[in-house]
């Protein structure tokens, strides 16, 4: 452990901690710049230690446990900055260790114009992580169908696409084919089987709950009156930007979901790519497959103020730009309707974005 006097700690402006499982590393620097401290401490001295520091700015990277080391810091009275990591890396120097890791977060923080992650609230990280569950949920299922389909093609069977389908006709092949499929093999499609009804069972639940939380919350409410937009989305989207308030506009949310095309662009000569994909792969999944929804319905799209759009952009687009087009529009309208608090009106004005 590396500390200078109390006096430079009255003085402190900005500490950066590197998170880590069971250890932190802290570092700190005055008004002046000047490095105050390095502190090695234990994750639960963590508020024994901020106790004795005067209140000031606390970066930390956007990581596992960020968000309640942010909310007990905010409640001894400093002001905690969660910061996305790439934000950081470029003030890093020298080689890579904890301290200098926490001292690139230090500087980072003291940045005007960077822009921080915003701070989740309890029920917020609780509704994410009923989403985090039923994604993996709904990706074991998916493993486990396609493992019954391989094995079943290992004896040459073939079956058409579709959970229904397999479903269907699982245990028809099982006996009208008893005598080209082991029992052996039998056994071990009969019990990937039995796996695969528990996951439909957990993800009901689980899913169930999510609608509840989605008819209980009224900017949920609000989101649902967007076509294509349902309980899985509404929830998603509250969980991830709570009202909205971390983006400017609607271009901002679509940018940091990675809908709007990666840009390279010098010496005045603009170079647009394919779409960035970058922020949270969740969510930008979500709209996607929701555009190609509303695109599967086009006798449904004049019920839509963005329908006139959508049939003039149809014949130019290739349909998967088409959906990743829709999708960034959706998108912003949603921004939109949990900005400003109301409901999308599908047969008045288009909502400003």
């Amino acid at each position: 452990m590396n500390r200078t006097t109390s006096n430079t700690e009255a003085e402190l402006t900005v500490v950066g901690i590197d998170i880590g499982k069971d250890v932190f590393h802290l570092v700190g620097f005055d008004g002046n710049g000047k490095l105050a401290f390095r502190r090695k401490i234990r994750r639960l001295a963590l508020e024994e230690t901020f106790k004795t520091l005067p209140g000031c700015i606390v970066g930390m990277e956007a990581c596992l446990s960020a968000h309640f080391v942010a909310r007990t810091l905010r409640r001894l009275g400093h002001e905690p900055r969660i910061i996305p990591a790439k934000y950081a890396k470029p003030f890093a120097k020298g080689q890579k260790n904890d301290y200098n890791d926490a001292e690139a977060i230090a500087e980072a923080a003291l940045r005007p114009n960077l822009r921080v992650v915003r701070e989740k609230t309890q029920d917020e990280l609780d509704l994410q992580a009923y989403h985090r569950i039923r994604s993996r949920l709904v990706s074991r299922r998916t493993a486990t169908v396609n493992q019954i389909r391989a094995f079943l093609i290992e004896q040459g069977i073939a079956i058409r696409p579709g959970l229904r389908a397999l479903r269907a006709s699982l245990f028809d092949i099982l006996k009208n084919r008893a005598d080209e499929i082991s029992p052996r093999m039998s056994d071990l499609i009969v019990g990937l089987y039995e796996d695969w009804l528990w996951l439909d069972k957990r993800i009901e639940t689980i899913t169930a709950e999510i609608e509840k939380i989605a008819a209980e919350q009224a900017a949920c409410a609000r989101l649902m009156s967007i076509p294509g937009v349902g309980p899985i989305i509404s929830t998603a989207l509250v969980a991830a930007i709570g009202d909205g308030e971390a983006f400017d506009r609607g271009r901002d949310f679509g940018a940091w979901l990675g809908l709007v095309p990666r840009q390279y662009s010098t010496g005045g000569r603009t170079v647009l790519g394919r779409i960035s994909k970058q922020g949270n792969t969740y969510l930008r999944m979500l709209f996607i497959q929701a555009a190609k929804v509303i695109i599967m319905r086009p006798h449904n799209w004049e019920k839509f103020s963005f329908g006139t759009w959508l049939k003039e952009a149809a014949p130019r687009l290739h349909r998967n730009k088409l959906a990743t087009a829709l999708a960034n529009k959706l998108a912003r309208i949603s921004w939109s309707v949990l900005r400003n608090g109301r409901s999308f009106d599908a047969h008045g004005e288009a909502v400003a974005i």
